[in-house]
């Protein structure tokens, strides 16, 4: 504890993974342990988050016990070891884990010091649905509660393809291994299904808590993981996620301090845990992180909306899976590869805190819309290998590239304040999505629909009255075919630039062509149009522009419409630098300027001109509304 307050630790999370220590034998829970940790580490000036230790039960809950374990797609039954091999859903595990969790809430919920819940630890890291028993069984009554009667869920995924008309809800199977393809929306329902149970077991995690303490709680989550983080974050207090996103990829990191500051709105996310040097396992192992970059992630995390900072882990495990992972200390109790960037980490902090506590992430004016389920639907339906998250970054890339200060939202979250939205790859466009992109666009906005985007029903089908359904029918917009474009063959000209186009791609009537196919099966047609409607505008990109002349068609196509749509919170930094601006109640301005490459960078402050920022360095810059948004 003296070395970590030597260090600048000012808070630890403790608990995820002690269940076999708090309760040894069945039925004999003591936490007295971690009581007194907590409260000496409040002793010695460091708060703590509590963790509810229900990724790991121990031996006595699994031992001979294989119906309360995890089954993956292949009928494999988890055994004891590593984490996550219980099924969560299984009774006698809430059971447990409710009893856990209860007597922790009890005896630590009041405790000073205590500052935060975490519960459990990464949902559905290692595994995704599970195809037990258990689940068979609640997978049959979730289906009853939304369908209502077989024949309508006969009805609604279509089920006389290949006999796989049903009888019963009873009869409709897990999507276990089988000589070829589920029905789509057999696989999608059930990604759905079990995304909503694991949110289920998190708000009764959360509500146990919350009848012994009122701290707020939070899990640690990515955007990798077999969870809806909009629907698991929905009863919780505050977001935090977890990123070993590799240097190389600082793009991958910034999407999540974009995505992560608005699943709760106007509340600070967390870093909850990133390596001081480099991620690993007795697997594999990650290259260390540059000298200084450190600093840079976290300055950043601080400067996009974050309010913690926190590593994996502090001192090195001498034993388990995780040995060779990096840390503060070494598992011999010495300074480690990484130790002099968390005391530099620590510098930087107590400098920006006063700046970070008086002013808070400007609105910003571009928003794009990430979504779980969509996720859900490109795994059932992968289009040639399609990876929904990598995908997503890279067109994120474009936006900041462009310099273009830009929220990643959820569904389910509100327009207000935006002037440009992107809605790539969202296979469904639910009702409620479309209703706020209606009035978005009617007030003024430009929302940029695609590529991949509104071709599925809810179910998971393909629409029958027209090919984007709902989206092209209130566009008006003719989609005359949909097909899989060959880059090798297929090109497009749009604002100067011409580009190959491939994956799923939507081919509309020329009338309403701002794009044009240039060469391939449909020359001639359009893959980019436009519509105005009220006092705002959509735009459909049916086909995604490939390679780095594609690239340069989407950033021109973005540059465009954020002319258009009056987008001003802009900068010019150079690649590898991000700018994040901040306003304090007084109305004053000021941007955070962060090299993220270690390369150095430059960016124009308008009240300055042109300054440039250290190799992984950091500097503070005050501007005035006007000059910033003239």
């Amino acid at each position: 504890m003296e070395w970590m307050k030597k260090t600048g630790i000012n808070v630890v999370r403790i608990g995820e993974f002690a269940w076999s220590k708090l309760e040894p034998e069945e039925g004999r829970i003591d936490v007295s342990f971690l009581v007194d940790i907590i409260k000496r580490l409040h002793e010695n000036g460091i708060e703590t988050v509590l963790c509810t230790p229900t990724p790991t039960p121990p031996i006595w809950f699994s031992h001979g016990h294989p119906e309360r374990m995890h089954v993956d797609q292949e009928g494999q039954v988890m055994s004891h070891g590593s984490r996550q091999h219980a099924c969560t859903n299984n009774a006698y595990f809430r059971e447990k884990a409710a009893q856990i969790t209860e007597e922790l809430a009890k005896k630590a919920g009041h405790l000073p010091g205590l500052i935060a819940w975490q519960l459990d630890n990464e949902f559905k890291c290692h595994i995704a649905e599970c195809m037990c028993s258990t689940c068979k069984g609640l997978w049959h009554e979730w289906l009853e509660d939304r369908y209502g009667t077989i024949d309508r869920l006969n009805e609604e995924w279509g089920t006389h393809i290949w006999s796989e008309y049903y009888q019963s809800f009873e009869q409709v199977p897990q999507p276990a291994a089988t000589p070829f393809l589920h029905h789509s929306s057999l696989q999608t329902m059930y990604r759905l299904f079990s995304t909503e149970k694991i949110a289920e077991f998190a708000d009764e995690q959360a509500a146990i808590i919350r009848r012994h303490s009122d701290l707020p709680i939070t899990h640690n989550s990515t955007l990798m993981f077999s969870v809806d983080n909009e629907r698991l974050f929905q009863h919780l207090d505050f977001a935090s996620f977890d990123t070993y996103a590799p240097q190389g990829k600082l793009e991958s990191y910034v999407l999540n301090c974009d995505i992560w500051r608005n699943i709760k709105k106007n509340t600070p996310y967390w870093v909850m845990e990133t390596s001081t040097s480099y991620a690993a396992s007795l697997e594999s192992y990650a290259h260390p992180h540059a000298n200084g970059y450190l600093q840079a992630e976290a300055v950043a995390a601080y400067a996009l909306g974050g309010q913690g900072f926190c590593y994996w882990l502090w001192r090195q495990q001498r034993t388990g899976s995780e040995q060779p992972h990096s840390a503060v200390i070494s598992a011999w109790g010495e300074p480690s590869i990484g130790y002099e960037n968390v005391l530099q980490v620590e510098e930087a902090r107590k400098k920006i805190e006063p700046l970070m506590l008086a002013t808070k992430p400007v609105q910003a004016h571009v928003a794009m819309t990430y979504s779980d389920k969509a996720r859900m639907f490109h795994q059932t339906e992968p289009h040639n290998g399609i990876r929904y998250k990598d995908m997503m970054t890279d067109l994120y890339n474009v936006l900041l590239t462009e310099g273009l200060h830009r929220d990643v939202i959820f569904e389910g979250a509100e327009l207000d304040g935006y002037k440009l939205l992107f809605t790539p790859l969202l296979p469904h466009v639910s009702e409620d999505y479309l209703s706020k992109a209606k009035a978005f666009v009617e007030s003024g906005g430009i929302w940029i629909v695609g590529p991949m985007t509104g071709g599925r029903t809810g179910e998971h089908t393909i629409h029958t009255s027209c090919a984007l359904g709902e989206v092209e029918k209130w566009t008006g917009v003719k989609t005359l075919f949909t097909f899989p474009m060959d880059e090798q063959t297929t090109t497009g000209e749009a604002f100067g630039e011409t580009a190959p186009l491939g994956l799923w791609s939507a081919v509309f009537d020329a009338d309403a062509a701002v794009g044009t196919i240039k060469s391939g099966v449909a020359t001639g047609k359009a893959f980019l149009s436009e519509t105005a409607i009220g006092k705002g505008k959509v735009v459909m990109l049916g086909s995604m522009p490939m390679g780095d002349d594609g690239n340069k068609l989407l950033k021109r196509m973005i540059r465009h419409y954020a002319e258009e749509a009056g987008v001003t919170v802009k900068t010019d930094a150079s690649p590898g630098t991000i700018v994040a601006p901040r306003m304090g109640d007084d109305g004053k301005e000021v941007w955070i300027v962060v090299n993220m490459d270690g390369k150095g960078g430059t960016v124009t402050i308008p009240s300055k001109g042109s300054v440039t920022v250290e190799p992984h360095g950091y500097s503070i810059h005050q501007v005035t509304k006007e000059e910033v948004h003239s």
